[in-house]
């Protein structure tokens, strides 16, 4: 392992210098107008704008993207009645965030009817997925007073993410100020919540000075849970401290990027994997990365050097391991990714490619070690554990003029852990403006993406607790086709797509029923499903009103998924038979009085499943409603705000029998000083 670190290291260093030294030929720059948006490579920095979204492995404008692409800006995210960016994401039509508890205590993120595993998660355009299990991956080391804006990919991403997704991606992205700054929050409120946070910016040093930038910020959130266990005790509780930090170098030649973060949580687990209702679980996870690229030169290099980092204890009787055993994992994953493109008389065209070396250790999860390794702070060794590791290479094309965007990418990807050959999985995306003047954009865009994902370590090896893995599992599969119009003006902005998948051995948790309390969930292979929707999004800016009441923005977005497979009747799935038919998301923001805004928000959910109760009967999901609200008044440096989360007080469930809480209240004071 450490041979495999040190070769990524040294690839890492010798891209890193050649960024540094590249040519004195200036490249190319496109030129836009003052309302364009780019959008640049995941693994690249931003170049020609304040946002980076990931969608293809060149710069190119944000109104000629030829797929659909979701973004949350730092706007939206600071007025949202949100304590996490696992909260904000409920605010997507496209995504299915499924909470087990509240304020983000353990989270599963799906997207267009995909389920989390088929999800990858990018920080800054670095991939963070967790390989041992989904479950765990959103475990960010950020608050939400750290985050810039939240991209949204939907549809397979292989071109962009390699092995580690086939339905969509989330890209969270973090800034640094312009100014040297301070900024503090705290709230509390209802089941012993506290939240409290700190950031600092330093964007400026004394004249002469390198022209470095750093921001640091820490939190802790805390929670009774909303609870308690057949014996009163609580089991729903939870703490997190997270701590992040972000520097940046740039001068006229070269920016150079580096972060650094933690996260340890403490959650009880209710009967979030098991039928026992005082479960415990630690994770605690940690993320290192450094990346860049020039700003001159015919070819633009843009490498990047990452390690993840985490750990898992599993308390299936919360504080008892005499009565049954803990459970052990930890992870550590490496990768080096290179991304380089270049202008010429026939387009643009991207290449690179990535190594990515996923290591896991574990008291039941793999194969036998032969040296067992010590468990720290126990008397017990972890005796089993996986390695592998995923090569890939891309090759990608665009043809970028006024009124039309063509882009037709191919990725050749080999995994060792499954002695696969190199497969190849093509994309082709089409983009053009059918209506384009001052006032008015319309455009049609029509793509075609393939992609895989890898299992993971517990859809492998997890085979406890009722459970029964494989691991034999192949690689899911996707392929999938989309067509939409996209309209945009200086009051509007609205989109339409239709979509259809075809996804092959695709992974999941199955059991048959019929067989009553003694079936077991298996993993299996599930065969082919065929899935279609329908995706309808608008928002208007309408500044409307009289005196100081004003609506300042309206927002509504649908989803609409049709899955078709055939089953026998008796057989449950945890996963992939269970998704959102219909998502219906809205929202308004209104300025009720200087500095007094209000911003509401609502979401229906119809979920296609069932579950079985703790009376072991199998119940179908129910459709629900909520709405959330916020309320803020703004003065000179401070934010005061009182919010609700359910105000209704809906009773509803996101994962089995795992009820939701009702009506949550909380106020909180955001300070933000210029330094």
């Amino acid at each position: 392992m450490k041979r495999n670190f040190l070769i990524l290291f040294t690839l890492a260093g010798l891209m890193m210098s050649a960024t540094l030294t590249l040519g004195a030929k200036r490249m190319f720059i496109y030129k836009f107008s003052d309302k364009d948006t780019i959008i640049n490579a995941s693994d690249s920095s931003v170049i020609l704008s304040e946002i980076s979204v990931i969608s293809s492995r060149v710069p190119i404008v944000w109104h000629k993207q030829a797929r659909m692409i979701t973004t949350m800006g730092k706007r939206e995210i600071s007025s949202a009645p949100a304590q996490s960016v696992n909260d904000l994401l409920k605010y997507s039509a496209s995504v299915d965030v499924r909470q087990r508890g509240a304020i983000g205590a353990q989270t599963d993120v799906g997207i267009r009817g995909g389920n989390s595993e088929q999800a990858a998660l990018l920080l800054n355009g670095i991939n963070i997925s967790d390989p041992q299990t989904s479950h765990n991956s959103f475990d960010l080391p950020i608050s939400v007073l750290q985050v810039d804006g939240i991209d949204i990919l939907e549809g397979p991403t292989g071109k962009i993410t390699g092995a580690s997704s086939l339905m969509g991606a989330v890209n969270v992205r973090t800034s640094i100020a312009e100014e040297n700054k301070f900024s503090f929050n705290f709230e509390g409120g209802s089941f012993g919540y506290l939240n409290a946070g700190l950031r600092f910016d330093v964007a400026k040093g004394k004249r002469g000075a390198l022209p470095v930038k750093n921001s640091i910020s820490a939190s802790y959130t805390r929670s009774d849970g909303y609870t308690r266990s057949e014996e009163g005790r609580l089991n729903m509780d939870y703490k997190t401290v997270k701590t992040f930090y972000q520097g940046d170098y740039s001068d006229d030649d070269v920016q150079v990027s580096w972060y650094a973060g933690l996260s340890a949580k403490d959650y009880g687990s209710n009967r979030f994997w098991a039928k026992y209702d005082n479960q415990f679980e630690h994770t605690f996870k940690s993320f290192m990365a450094v990346k860049g690229h020039n700003k001159k030169g015919v070819l633009t290099i843009s490498p990047s050097l990452y390690w993840n980092h985490g750990t898992d204890r599993f308390e299936l009787f919360r504080g008892e391991p005499n009565k049954y055993p803990f459970n052990y994992h930890k992870t550590n994953v490496y990768g080096v990714n290179l991304n380089n493109w270049f202008n010429w008389i026939l387009g643009t065209t991207a290449f690179g490619g990535e190594i990515r070396n996923e290591e896991l250790v574990s008291g039941n999860l793999g194969e036998p070690l032969s040296h067992p390794k010590h468990i720290k702070g126990t008397e017990r060794y972890y005796e089993f554990g996986l390695n592998r590791t995923n090569t890939s290479f891309f090759l990608e094309h665009n043809v970028i003029k006024e009124r039309f965007t063509v882009s037709a990418a191919v990725l050749a990807i080999k995994n060792s852990w499954a002695e696969m050959n190199m497969k190849v999985y093509p994309s082709a995306d089409l983009s053009v403006a059918l209506i384009k003047n001052e006032n008015n954009l319309l455009r049609l865009f029509c793509s075609y993406n393939s992609s895989l994902r890898m299992p993971s370590v517990t859809e492998l090896y997890y085979s406890v607790g009722g459970h029964k893995a494989d691991k034999h599992l192949k690689p899911e599969e996707a392929k999938a086709l989309e067509l939409g119009l996209k309209y945009y003006s200086d009051k509007v902005n609205s989109s339409v797509s239709f979509f259809s998948n075809r996804m092959t051995n695709l992974i999941d948790w199955i059991r048959n029923t019929s067989e009553g309390e003694e079936a077991v969930w298996e993993s299996v292979n599930f065969g082919r499903i065929n899935s279609k929707g329908l995706l309808l999004q608008l928002e208007v800016t309408p500044d409307w009103g009289w005196n100081r009441f004003r609506i300042k923005r309206l927002n509504a977005s649908y989803s609409y998924i049709n899955q078709t497979k055939n089953r026998a009747e008796n057989i449950q799935s945890k996963y992939t038979l269970e998704y959102l038919r219909h998502k219906f998301v809205s929202g308004v923001e209104i300025q009720l009085w200087t500095n007094l805004n209000l911003n509401v928000h609502y979401r229906f959910q119809d979920r296609v499943g069932s579950y079985t109760d703790i009376d072991g009967r199998v119940v179908s999901f129910k459709p629900y409603g909520i709405f959330d609200a916020r309320l803020t008044y703004s003065f000179k440096k401070f934010r005061f705000y009182v919010e609700g989360n359910n105000i209704a007080g809906v009773k509803y469930n996101d994962f089995g029998m795992i009820p939701e809480p009702g009506f949550w209240f909380m106020a909180g004071l955001n300070l933000s000083i210029n330094l």
